[in-house]
């Protein structure tokens, strides 16, 4: 950004035709490597279409493809209806705890997946803690945890804040005018639920569930850890085992199969928009915007509380529980006396493992680092983009969808090819920086949305003052609109440190000696059997989570972005 109107066109050029670079460059290699008869840098390597040939006819992807679907399914029906009625109650009525509640909501959305997948093998598998108990009672086990059904209850249950993001959002913009009319008439608060005010955030909802629907494709760490036992296979585990399947690295199919997946993807975030497009004409209905007037639950109001409570409790309480205890635990089995196993040697043994304590550091370092750095390209993008009607920037507000098309896993496959694919850049492959890359472009709609969000909320009287003064367009954005975004860039750093700090199956492909990060380390450690390190990596990367959770809630800053 400089002084004068032509160098800052310039800079938004520059800046906008970089960004699709780096988005598009990994989606262009996949495409081209799928189509190839071997791995892009094997000089013998011809086009060919027998790698679709291959998948096509692998009865393995056809099960990892419906068990996806399945589970997808499944998780949206459980995640949709908990999510919408959760969002009612916190945001419409007088449910007891409320301040309390909306926060502890969206915890989940920050815990990492594989913490929440070993928290519940420790605590409801076959040899848990609560199952130990429950068949001390019973003489059974009364559940079965390695089953699919097991990893679509579950991965519905911790995608519920997802919906309830989007449908708390809808309902505080809605007025309460005809809420208050259909009390005044004498419908109860179920009945001004269900027939006022959920029909009138429809199109919103139809959105979450699409984006449910579609996230129920890229889970990796739930299915690899409930599911890999049984030999239950989903769209990332097939492809995370399929160099296992051949015995060597099958990049051609890997590719084919991180193009069924986008394929799968694509549709759902063009219908999508589409419901976005028509949101509006179901907001109309709506009556004139007023001081919400909370619903009264009367006799429901604890009842109401007790349902959420028990909901945070299994997504949340019972594995982090699980997970912590076995951490603290030599052994533990029937007829076990846990007070006497206790111990701290888990941690201890910690330092007598290089890696481990790389992934702490590394971690931190990816989370604090890394998201200063990631949160500045995405100011740098947003500003470039910032009040700029051309259709450049139209085209880069929607690529910056296109990461999402992509699960972590493949994203991070990608990556790991690009670096392969230009030489120049093959020296950064086995360093931090290509974590942090695949993280930023991974994570990039996400930031941008919450920067520009923040730039939006600027006056556009006050970079006209600027500019009435004599001010060029680069000053402005420097002197004024960045400063006054200072508070928003902040609170975008909290959140991107809690999410980088969360990732894991990004990493899982890029993971080497000294790059590694807590969570693709679990998942490594956990196929070698080294529980008792899992456990105090687990609870290491809850600290971090929590840590910086409490520091985001200290400075006020809003969870949903």
């Amino acid at each position: 950004m400089t002084a004068n109107p032509l160098t800052f066109r310039t800079f938004r050029i520059t800046t906008l035709l970089l960004t699709a670079l780096v988005v598009l460059a990994p989606v262009v290699l996949i495409l081209y490597q799928s189509f190839l008869s071997g791995p892009f840098f094997q000089p013998r390597t011809h086009l060919t279409l027998s790698a679709y040939q291959f998948v096509w006819e692998d009865d393995d992807f056809w099960q990892a493809f419906s068990t996806s679907a399945l589970i997808a399914l499944v998780m949206t029906a459980i995640a949709v209806p908990i999510g919408v009625g959760l969002a009612f109650l916190i945001t419409r009525t007088d449910i007891p705890g409320r301040r309390i509640l909306e926060p502890l909501v969206l915890v989940p959305v920050f815990m990492s997946a594989v913490v929440l997948s070993f928290g519940y093998v420790v605590t409801l598998g076959p040899v848990g803690f609560v199952s130990i108990a429950a068949k001390s009672l019973l003489g059974f086990v009364p559940w079965r945890l390695y089953s699919v059904a097991s990893i679509a209850v579950i991965a519905g249950l911790t995608h519920v804040p997802h919906v309830y993001l989007y449908a708390s959002a809808a309902l505080r913009n809605l007025g309460s005018d005809i809420e208050e009319a259909a009390r005044v008439a004498g419908a109860g608060p179920w009945r001004v639920a269900f027939t006022v005010s959920l029909p009138m955030i429809l199109p919103i909802v139809l959105y979450a569930a699409v984006l449910i629907f579609f996230l129920g494709f890229e889970l990796f760490g739930l299915p690899l850890v409930l599911g890999d036992p049984q030999g239950v296979l989903v769209l990332s585990t097939y492809l995370y085992k399929l160099t296992n399947k051949l015995g060597v690295p099958s990049y051609q199919l890997m590719a084919v199969v991180v193009v069924a997946i986008i394929l799968v993807a694509v549709p759902l975030i063009l219908l999508q928009r589409g419901l976005m497009k028509h949101a509006d004409r179901y907001v109309s209905m709506r009556g004139k915007a007023s001081r919400h007037q909370k619903i009264r639950l009367g006799a429901w109001r604890w009842p109401a509380f007790a349902a959420v409570a028990a909901w945070f409790g299994v997504t949340v309480l019972i594995p982090l529980a699980g997970i912590t205890l076995r951490s603290f635990v030599s052994g533990w089995g029937e007829g076990v006396d846990l007070t006497s196993v206790l111990t701290l040697d888990h941690y201890r043994e910690m330092a007598d493992y290089p890696n481990v304590v790389r992934a702490i550091l590394n971690t931190l370092g990816i989370g604090v680092i890394g998201g200063a750095v990631a949160v500045g390209v995405y100011a740098l993008i947003a500003v470039a983009m910032h009040r700029w009607r051309s259709p450049l920037a139209q085209a880069i507000d929607a690529i910056a969808m296109v990461p999402r098309a992509m699960p972590g896993i493949v994203a991070g496959l990608a990556m790991l090819w690009l670096f392969l694919f230009i030489r120049p850049l093959s020296p950064l492959r086995e360093t931090m920086v290509s974590i942090w890359l695949a993280y930023a472009v991974v994570w990039f709609a996400y930031g941008l949305r919450m920067i520009s969000g923040t730039l939006v909320q600027i006056g556009p009287e006050l970079e006209e003052a600027g500019r009435s003064v004599g001010a060029p367009q680069g000053r402005v954005a420097r002197d004024i609109t960045l400063p006054l975004a200072r508070n928003g860039l902040f609170a975008a750093w909290l959140l991107v440190f809690l999410i980088f700090a969360r990732e894991y199956s990004t990493g899982v492909y890029l993971l080497g000696p000294g790059t590694e990060v807590i969570g693709s380390l679990m998942v490594s450690l956990w196929g070698t059997g080294a529980i008792d390190l899992v456990s105090a990596l687990a609870v290491i990367n809850t600290l971090i989570i929590v840590g910086g959770l409490a520091l985001a809630i200290r400075f006020g800053v809003r969870l949903n972005g």
